[in-house]
């Protein structure tokens, strides 16, 4: 509900501007990202991550209606650092009990299917957001505040969710059933941990042209559609990513996570490209929801084989190193797009963006061999 008005509320009603909007989704998702690595480890100290989630959950659901008091940027900057503490509290500790649960053949879609659920979400708050301001233009404060009833709700739901237990002295997942005729690459810790390095360096440099997506939805703004629409194109993309989150992580348990996130990143370069050479409003909002299946080919994939690479032990804290390179990426990415964009233009933002995508693809076909593609993706044959 909160987040496709944010960048309207920060311009409008605040009066900020778009480096404003950078440094705040910037330093907010990098906040959540770097606390992951604490909560991860958290989990796998304990091995009972439930209380963690929940204290995740509850933080950011007591924030969040917080923002319909804020009276300058530097407040809503406050309010939305303290809601992604909340998210990376909650993040990877219930990444790895998601991990824990799946098995390893069907690892993809399980969380294919968690971030498909995630966006499901996000395809209804946007439409009751549109709805009340339908009735109540301009009434974002009031809007603001009332998202403190999913928050109690998903709170109350979480306090049913039976615990569990992580069972460190698990064996690794990826040690069975090796591949014929040569050794799985996470058989060995050495290799193991060269793999996941790797992988986190690869995602890094992504991230650094992955800037936060309130810049989509401003430069939609820019472009001449109405406030009121801007909620429901952001619906309407949660709705490709819940059908292509679905399919991504199912077809990467089968062609190895590669080959998926690999496609993902070049539809990520082709958008935002787009965004950066096209000025129509129809062609724009194509684009837009194009996008979707960049999240549908990569997030849940991307989690999948972190936890194909990670011993069971350790995945809370893999998580969290994994959350927190995108974290900090999104940062810089952030603020680097925030000075692109009001020193040079939008396009050359954009464009920049697009390419640190195409050299990432690059990357992770270079470092990552077809062979070791489909052992990592714990693709049983």
């Amino acid at each position: 509900m909160i987040y496709p008005l944010l960048p309207l509320f920060l311009t409008r009603v605040l009066g900020a501007g778009a480096m404003s909007l950078g440094l705040i989704e910037g330093f907010a998702e990098a906040a959540n990202s770097v606390l992951k690595v604490a909560a991860g480890r958290l989990a796998d100290r304990t091995g009972a991550p439930k209380r963690i989630v929940i204290a995740g959950y509850a933080l950011s659901g007591l924030v969040r209606p917080l923002i319909a008091f804020v009276a300058s940027w530097t407040q809503l900057f406050a309010l939305r650092f303290v809601d992604r503490l909340g998210k990376g509290i909650r993040g990877a500790p219930r990444d790895a009990m998601l991990a824990h649960f799946a098995a390893p053949e069907i690892r993809g879609r399980a969380f294919g299917f968690h971030r498909a659920m995630d966006h499901a979400g996000a395809v209804l708050g946007p439409l009751l957001a549109s709805l009340f301001l339908y009735f109540y233009p301009g009434e974002y404060r009031t809007l603001f505040a009332l998202t403190i009833i999913p928050g109690v709700i998903v709170v109350a739901i979480l306090l049913r969710v039976p615990d569990v237990r992580l069972r460190t002295s698990e064996p690794r997942v990826s040690e069975a059933p090796p591949v014929p005729e040569e050794p799985r690459v996470s058989e060995e810790p050495q290799a193991s941990r060269r793999t996941f390095w790797s992988a986190i360096v690869v995602v890094f440099l992504f991230s650094l042209g992955n800037a936060s997506d309130a810049f989509l939805l401003l430069r939609m703004s820019d472009l001449g559609i109405a406030a009121f629409w801007i909620p429901l194109l952001w619906s309407a993309l949660h709705v490709v990513k819940v059908a292509s989150s679905v399919i991504g992580g199912d077809l990467s348990d089968r062609m190895g996570r590669r080959t998926l996130i690999g496609a993902g990143w070049m539809i990520y370069a082709l958008v935002y490209a787009g965004f950066g050479f096209i000025d129509s409003k129809a062609a724009v909002i194509a684009i837009f929801l194009v996008y979707g299946l960049f999240f549908g080919l990569t997030e849940g994939v991307e989690k999948a084989w972190i936890a194909d690479i990670t011993p069971v032990s350790a995945r809370g804290t893999a998580f969290g190193i994994y959350n927190a390179a995108l974290g900090v990426g999104s940062l810089i990415a952030s603020i680097m797009f925030g000075l692109i964009w009001t020193r040079v233009s939008p396009s050359a933002a954009f464009l920049t963006g697009a390419a640190l995508a195409v050299v990432s693809t690059g990357l992770l076909y270079l470092l990552f061999s077809p062979r070791r593609n489909e052992q990592d993706s714990g693709h049983q044959r």
